[in-house]
Formats: structure tokens, sequence, C-alpha cells
């Protein structure tokens, strides 16, 4: 099953919508912002179909 979930860019703040696949375990990938187009690195941590972390960072 796959989750929208908002993040917020590291560089320009600005809000982007991220696809979580809430059966996995973890998930670590880049995308780049909506608006800025500058990389960005998800990591998720999901446990029992739910999120237990998010977190984006500068790549």
């Amino acid at each position: 099953m796959i989750e929208e979930t908002q993040v917020q860019c590291p560089y320009c703040g600005g809000s982007n919508v991220v696809d979580v696949d809430v059966r996995a375990t973890s998930q670590q990938y880049v995308t780049d912002c909506d608006v800025c187009c500058r990389p960005m690195e998800v990591r998720i941590v999901i446990k029992d179909g739910e999120i237990l972390s998010l977190d984006v960072s500068p790549d």
C-alpha cells in the first residue's frame, strides 16, 4: 500500500509529496525537490504498516 506524505525541502523549505510503501520495513532514496529541483535524500523507517520516522536531508 502506498501512502502519500508531505515533506519539506531541506534547501528551499518548499512542500513536497513523497510516496511511501508502508508494506516495506525501511526505504532510502534520492529525489528532486518539486520547487527548487535540488536533490534531497529521503530515509523512512516503517513497522507494522506505520511510519516510525521520516527524515529528509540534503543529498
